[in-house]
């Protein structure tokens, strides 16, 4: 039973164990099993798995609606189409429910679809069906959405999945959190907090010497002649709420294995390590969404990393660290010789990211 006093705070929001514990106490409980689907919902993967499509709905709450680098709706084509990407799959189709607030400018709306739009061109993928609604002034701070999505199996997931079989037995037949195993190499694909701190930038109207902006975009192609021109992925994940940190602890969790990161390897912006030291804040726990981790087998890592390093998207990815079976948890030997645990955060410092 719940107390009555118990309700909603942003903590529920804001990824790590505040939102884990809601969902799985909730949502799951109630929900959980349903259906005869591949990857289910109490995977709590990325997205769904039912038969060879992948299935996604992502809501979008950003406050303000438009911040340095991005708007609220290049964040919810892209967190859409990224969830899709991050289980292997190719986003084919969207649908997207609009819930506007009485008194949001129509050029703000023009501007949001038109953003919208050429995200999604940047990802090959449409718009096919949607809903909108409008609610009184004051209620939302101009517009929440929903994009939801379906993708399908490529060529190049198959290719990538047969790399990894060469060298082991694998777990799974999509790029899933619980594919971890001992020796795998973790890769990020770039610097983290530029999103956050931007959106923070926007909400207070801070300055931090130089504009950071948003590393919000698709990253769907990337994925795909990743895995078909190299090979060898075993997970894919974006750490947007809760940061790196609730990410690569939600991999240990599900996989039963460690990861060992190299804090001197992890890329980050001066600026934003600048911000985050004036702030108070950890870069490892601030949302991203532009941005994936890779588990990838020990034999391909080399290869990949080079292979992103030639990408836009990826130029600044790095190795930074690996799975062991030595402990669980995520733990991070830092620049000045000593470890230190890097545990899952409670919430996402910064509210209303995404």
């Amino acid at each position: 039973m719940v107390a009555q006093n118990e309700k909603i705070t942003m903590m529920h929001g804001a990824g790590g164990t505040v939102m884990h514990d809601l969902v799985k106490n909730y949502i799951i409980k109630t929900f959980g099993g349903a259906g005869d689907a591949e990857v289910p919902l109490e995977a709590m993967d990325d997205a769904a798995v039912v038969g060879d499509i992948v299935f996604k709905s992502d809501s979008h709450a950003v406050k303000p609606i438009f911040f340095p680098g991005g708007d609220i709706g290049r964040i919810a084509i892209s967190g859409t189409v990224n969830d899709i990407s991050c289980l292997g799959a190719q986003p084919f189709a969207l649908a997207c429910g609009l819930i506007l607030e009485e008194g949001l400018p129509l050029s703000d709306l023009e501007r949001v679809l038109v953003s919208m739009q050429e995200a999604c061109i940047e990802a090959d993928v449409g718009i096919v069906t949607g809903d909108t609604k409008v609610v009184e002034k004051g209620a939302l701070g101009g517009l929440v959405m929903n994009v939801s999505g379906i993708g399908k199996r490529t060529p190049a997931l198959d290719r990538n999945l047969e790399v990894v079989r060469r060298t082991r037995e694998l777990k799974a037949n999509w790029t899933l959190d619980s594919n971890l195993m001992a020796g795998d190499k973790i890769i990020l694909t770039g610097t983290i907090g530029d999103h956050g701190l931007a959106v923070l930038s926007a909400q207070q109207g801070l300055k931090f010497g130089s504009e950071i902006t948003s590393d919000v975009k698709p990253l769907n192609r990337m994925v795909q002649a990743l895995m078909g021109e190299v090979g060898g992925i075993v997970a894919i994940k974006d750490p947007t709420r809760g940061g790196l940190a609730d990410a690569l602890n939600e991999w240990t969790e599900k996989s039963k294995i460690g990861i060992l990161l190299q804090e001197d390897k992890i890329p980050i912006r001066q600026d934003v390590q600048t911000a985050c030291e004036m702030l108070g804040l950890d870069p490892l726990e601030i949302g991203n969404e532009g941005k994936l981790i890779l588990g990838v087998i020990p034999q391909k890592a080399q290869e990949m990393l080079a292979f992103l390093q030639q990408t836009p998207q990826g130029k600044a990815a790095q190795i930074i660290g690996e799975a062991t079976a030595q402990f669980r948890g995520v733990a991070m030997q830092t620049a000045v010789g000593g470890k230190r645990i890097v545990a899952r955060p409670i919430g996402d410092p910064i509210p209303r990211i995404c």
